[in-house]
């Protein structure tokens, strides 16, 4: 066991390490581009649909930043109403977050700071949550502390605190249902299956992928429980039900809008090669304690992921020797369940849905309780010098997790920016450039992208954008002419109409236009 100064040592580590982890989750949070999919967040809560403002913007009119920022604001004339209404044209995303949010964007207003603080703020209710869990779980506060210590410097987490989206929303009510259910199970009241049956509603409504963390949770009870305890499963069977009732208004929307729901998740059924979808993975594992930034094709990919897998499998090891069948359980299905309904149909089918990080949240949560329970048991169970070892294990993989974490909160752009990565470099190229005029065409990813761009251009910067069967009117006062992601159309009519020579700029995806006088 740890002597009094060790256990001393630790608690006002893990009380550092707290404090750090809030001031990441807040500090820069204007810094980081805010990408295509915060920008659509910014514009639905602001009552404002995808379609609406397309047609409001591409029709070939010279148009000023501050115009693209009024579809990021809310406005008088757009209310609760507007928002809902934007919401369910696109009903992929259940509307709690959303909805939180435009009450949090009246309050505090409609700058990027203030949009992602709200995400912040709802971060820092996983820590509580995540003690309970640990404490339902393995009934030490230890256990708890260190599982903080890991969630509070995992650059994963960081960065996802600082997104304006659901992810912050979707950890808490992973964490808070799980608690739930694992109380419920043990007290068995009415009062603890109804709280248990509120947190799935909320999960519904969260986000479409809660159901498989609600399906691992009636494996868990199924296998547990059985028919052994006939009223534990029926309150179960009861609860459940309730929590798909309550979510049945907007699960309606889903299904008679199902056309929608597989056109924006299209992109998910592009295969991969395996080995790119492996090293994919092991990027995955690897962010959850370490993220430096690096490409995926870095000879740290071949070695970092390894180790950390071995960490884990090792983890799970000392887990299922040391705990009883209920807890190892419980976090086996917490990791499994979410992992294998994202890699297997890729497996069996093709396609990338196990390429976006962020869906494997349940897993990584699974991860850090699996390896804060190893760290647990090696600092309380072990000989002296062993003790000693795991201390420095502890140590050193927290440490690269806080220098990940510096990184990130100094950076301009991360991994997680998939479109709209280089808008920081894309500005810098524009803003340098005399009296420049961007201009575009529409595509899947355009109008956000441009929009998150906007937030980066100075405001003597004008913005063109026209339709493939619209030739676009280039004023001769614009000395810098740049083309922004144009489609082949734009492209053959500029060439044709002005004889003009489009020059690829080096490390930005812009064409700058050379018109023959």
């Amino acid at each position: 066991m740890l002597n009094n100064l060790t256990k001393s040592w630790w608690r006002w580590a893990i009380a550092f390490l707290l404090i750090l982890g809030i001031f990441f989750r807040f500090v820069n949070l204007d810094s980081k581009v805010y990408w295509h999919d915060e920008v659509y967040t910014s514009m639905r809560v602001s009552g404002y649909g995808g379609y609406e403002v397309g047609q409001q913007v591409f029709n070939a009119g010279i148009i000023g930043v501050e115009d693209l920022q009024t579809y990021q604001r809310l406005s008088p004339d757009r209310g609760f109403q507007d928002t809902l209404n934007a919401l369910i044209e696109h009903p992929e995303h259940p509307p709690l977050y959303y909805l939180l949010l435009r009450g949090w964007m009246q309050l505090f207003g409609s700058s990027v700071t203030a949009v992602r603080s709200l995400s912040a703020v709802i971060s820092l209710l996983a820590f509580p949550c995540l003690y309970w869990l640990c404490w339902e779980l393995f009934g030490t506060p230890f256990v708890g502390w260190m599982a903080i210590a890991l969630f509070s410097v995992s650059p994963f987490h960081v960065l996802y605190a600082q997104e304006a989206r659901q992810y912050s929303l979707w950890t808490v009510t992973i964490l808070l249902s799980s608690a739930a259910l694992l109380q419920a199970l043990r007290l068995a009241t009415a009062n603890s299956w109804r709280i248990y049956t509120a947190s799935l509603a909320l999960g519904f409504y969260t986000i479409l992928f809660f159901p498989v963390v609600a399906l691992s949770q009636g494996i868990y009870v199924i296998l547990t429980e059985g028919f052994r305890r006939s009223q534990i499963v029926r309150a179960y069977l009861q609860a459940l039900p309730v929590g798909v009732i309550a979510f049945t208004p907007w699960l309606l929307l889903v299904v008679t809008n199902w056309w929608i729901v597989s056109l924006v998740t299209s992109w998910t059924n592009h295969s991969r090669p395996l080995s790119f979808l492996i090293r994919v993975w092991g990027f995955h594992l690897s962010r959850i304690f370490i993220d430096f930034g690096l490409g995926i094709s870095h000879s740290y990919n071949y070695w970092v992921p390894p180790i950390l897998l071995i960490l884990v499998v090792y983890a799970i090891y000392v887990l299922c020797r040391t705990s009883p069948p209920r807890v190892w359980l419980f976090v086996l299905l917490s990791i499994s369940v979410m992992a294998i309904a994202l890699i297997l149909p890729d497996l069996l089918f093709g396609g990338q849905r196990s390429v976006s990080t962020r869906y494997f949240l349940p897993c990584f949560l699974g991860i850090q309780i699996v390896v804060a329970y190893l760290f647990y048991h090696k600092l309380t169970h072990v000989n002296s010098w062993q003790r000693k070892i795991w201390q420095a294990i502890a140590l050193f993989l927290i440490t690269l997790s806080v220098i990940s974490c510096t990184l990130i909160s100094q950076a301009d752009t991360w991994w997680n920016k998939v479109v709209g990565y280089d808008n920081h470099n894309l500005a810098r190229v524009i803003n340098q450039s005399p009296r420049s005029l961007l201009i575009s065409s529409p595509s899947y990813t355009t109008l956000g992208n441009l929009i998150s761009l906007s937030y980066l251009l100075d405001r003597t910067v004008k913005i063109q954008m026209v339709l493939d069967s619209n030739s676009p009117q280039i004023d001769p006062a614009f000395t810098s002419v740049f083309l922004f992601y144009p489609s082949s159309t734009l492209v053959q009519r500029i060439q044709e109409e002005y004889g003009a020579k489009l020059e690829p700029l080096d490390g930005v995806p812009l064409l700058k236009v050379e018109i023959n006088e």
